[in-house]
């Protein structure tokens, strides 16, 4: 019986654009996902692929892409930007669609900063999910929805692995477009010096996610995108090209593991289901 394969694509900004050219890769050699998990970006180019949008026509938006299409001033305390124009740029590719639409079964999470937990969306609205998700603190003011505050689920969980394998999954990928973050060589100015902190915190979170989960984990992958900037949109060319060139080198190894004999592994799973 064929292997199910399973993506779990990373938070990381415009350096998520690197998603789409690995998915780019794998089609070219004719390996498709059967289940896609999905935090911020990940969350992002995951559910425009699961809606059955064309690698072409995700990549012709991100490649479109300014600023001013997704920053909405609005004055409030809690967020630079409301995501009124996250949301109407998701619905103009994607659609008004809920999760049961999708063409391939698709989870996204974000943290609900009330609860201090890990919200998984599974369905309901897709649009919601993804603007939660991708909600990043600061820039964005969070959701509110059904007593939540949502911000952007790369916080507690930026490469969704275990709940992936938890979907049915026989062959995990995880694609980290972050990466292990160094410090500045230069003292930082304060708001470098706090980006730089959380990246601490991350990088020591996303490791020992990934030596928790390493049982499940077939694969997990790194484009080399150097010191590219998950806030700038000016080389997100150059993160696709990264990406692309990434999924040329693993595809193969890939659709060999879905051929390999079934073994067995534990699973882990962490997050709360959001239903509608």
């Amino acid at each position: 019986m064929k292997k199910t394969l399973g993506l779990a694509l990373g938070s990381g900004g415009s350096r998520g654009v690197a998603h789409i050219g690995f998915l780019r890769a794998l089609e070219e050699v004719g390996v498709k996902p059967d289940f896609i998990t999905g935090s911020s970006m990940g969350a992002v180019v995951g559910a425009a692929y699961a809606a059955g949008l064309t690698i072409e026509e995700i990549k012709t938006a991100a490649f479109n892409l300014r600023l001013l299409d997704i920053l909405a001033l609005t004055g409030k305390r809690s967020g630079v930007s409301g995501t009124k124009k996250i949301r109407e740029l998701l619905i103009k590719y994607i659609g008004d669609i809920k999760f049961e639409d999708l063409k391939i079964p698709f989870r996204c999470y974000a943290v609900d900063m009330i609860s201090q937990q890990l919200i998984e969306f599974s369905s309901g609205s897709l649009i919601d999910a993804v603007v939660a998700s991708a909600s990043i603190p600061v820039v964005f003011s969070p959701l509110e929805k059904n007593g939540m505050r949502l911000i952007d689920g790369g916080i507690l969980e930026r490469v969704p692995v275990s709940q992936v394998k938890q979907m049915g999954a026989d062959v995990v990928v995880g694609v980290d477009v972050l990466g292990h973050r160094d410090a500045s060589e230069d003292a930082p100015n304060v708001l470098k010096m706090l980006i730089e902190t959380i990246d601490i915190m991350d990088n020591y979170r996303t490791a020992r996610r990934k030596e928790d989960f390493e049982d499940i984990i077939d694969f997990w992958l790194e484009p080399e995108l150097g010191n590219m900037s998950q806030y700038d949109l000016k080389p997100i060319r150059f993160a696709y090209e990264k990406g692309y060139e990434l999924g040329k080198l693993k595809a193969n190894d890939i659709r060999k593991a879905l051929k390999r004999p079934h073994r067995s592994t534990k699973q882990k799973h962490t997050g709360t289901r959001v239903n509608d």
